[in-house]
This record gives structure tokens, C-alpha cells and sequence, in this order.
């Protein structure tokens, strides 16, 4: 199946997985990582769109799940970044918006795919780990989009690739897509593309 992404369209804002739509009907695929990832990029970069998501570069500034629609009961999910203070007045704990994800992994079952971003420069930290781990755990496939890969040169761009998924098959013991992304340079869009085409058939 081939989607047009670029009819994706904003569909709705909750506060908590509880909230999402009924999940017996349709597919989707999550976006997650680190607060400023490049997520809500991606998204744009997917869509044809430069407004779908906002894109902050303020880390922690998005606190509510974003659903868009593709076509009729195909969705993609932006949650939160996490890795920051929720609530920097009450000091809600940093990992708030990855328990949320790994709640959310355990109980949808529609989930198709999940779409991790890592800032390539900064790459497999510890809650991508445990996120990699806990979708492995329940058999969601993951793929991982190596974000911001124009900060770097083509030179480094190469070796902390290959570094890097050399160590995830180390860690994980398993092949996980890996892929340099780059809003900027066009890097993995079209890859990104082919791979949620290939989860919601």
C-alpha cells in the first residue's frame, strides 16, 4: 500500500494514552525520542507539510499526544519528547513521557511500527535503550532515524553510521533499521516513507 502523506491532516490532541481513540479500528505508528529529536520534523518533512507540527526548539515544550490522520483510520502519533521535566515547578520526573510510551507499547494493539529519532551526534542514550527494548519485548518493529546527520560531515556521517548500528546489533542482539535523517540534506525522508508503507498494509 502507498500513501499519500501529503494529505495528512492534524487530528486530534490528548493528555494520556487512556485518551487515544478507540484502537480496533485502523493502524498507526508512533514517533518517539529525546525532547528536540527532530520528530515534529520528520512528521513535516513526511507530509509535504513545513506547519503540520510545531517545531520548538525548546526542550520539553510539547505535553500532549498529537494524532494525524493519513487516510481514514491511519494515524501517525507524536508523543511528547521525553528526557525533560514535565512540570518544572512540582518536578514531575524526567521520564514521565517514556513511561507513557512504554504503557502505550504494552497496550496498543493497532500499533504498526514505531519511529525512534536519535540525534546522531548524541546517539543510544539510556531511554532509547529502554525504549528499543521494551518495543522488542512486545514485537513491535522499530526503525531508528539518525536525526540532525547534517550537523556533522559526509566523512563522520559514514563511520558514526556504521558505529553506530554496529553497536545497536551488539546491544540488542538483533537488526534494527538504522538510517541517516536530515530534514536539510533530504536524507532518509523517502526511506522513511517505504518503511510506513511496509507496516500499514
Amino acid at each position: 500500500m502507498i500513501y499519500n502523506y501529503h494529505v495528512t491532516y492534524f487530528l486530534i490532541s490528548v493528555p494520556a494514552v487512556y485518551c487515544l481513540p478507540n484502537e480496533k479500528m485502523g493502524m498507526e505508528v508512533a514517533f518517539v525520542g529525546y525532547s528536540n529529536s527532530g520528530k515534529s520534523s520528520a512528521i513535516n518533512a513526511l507530509t509535504y507539510q513545513k506547519k503540520l507540527t510545531k517545531v520548538s526548539k525548546t526542550p520539553g515544550c510539547t505535553q500532549l499526544i498529537n494524532l494525524f490522520e493519513v487516510s481514514p483510520g491511519i494515524r501517525l502519533i507524536d508523543f511528547p519528547g521525553y528526557g525533560y521535566y514535565v512540570n518544572h515547578q512540582t518536578k514531575k520526573r524526567k521520564n514521565y513521557w517514556h513511561d507513557m510510551i512504554c504503557e502505550y507499547l504494552k497496550k496498543r494493539e493497532n500499533l504498526k511500527g514505531l519511529i525512534l529519532m536519535m540525534d546522531i551526534r548524541h546517539p543510544i542514550k539510556d531511554l532509547d535503550q529502554k525504549t528499543i527494548e521494551r518495543a522488542l519485548s512486545v514485537g513491535v518493529p522499530v526503525f531508528t532515524l539518525l536525526s540532525k546527520a547534517d550537523k556533522i560531515s559526509r566523512n563522520v556521517l559514514q563511520v558514526t553510521s556504521k558505529k553506530i548500528i554496529r553497536d545497536m546489533k551488539m546491544m540488542f542482539e538483533t537488526h534494527i533499521q538504522v538510517e541517516p535523517f536530515s530534514v536539510v540534506k533530504k536524507y532518509g525522508i523517502l526511506s522513511l516513507r517505504r518503511v510506513l508503507n511496509n507496516w500499514l498494509k
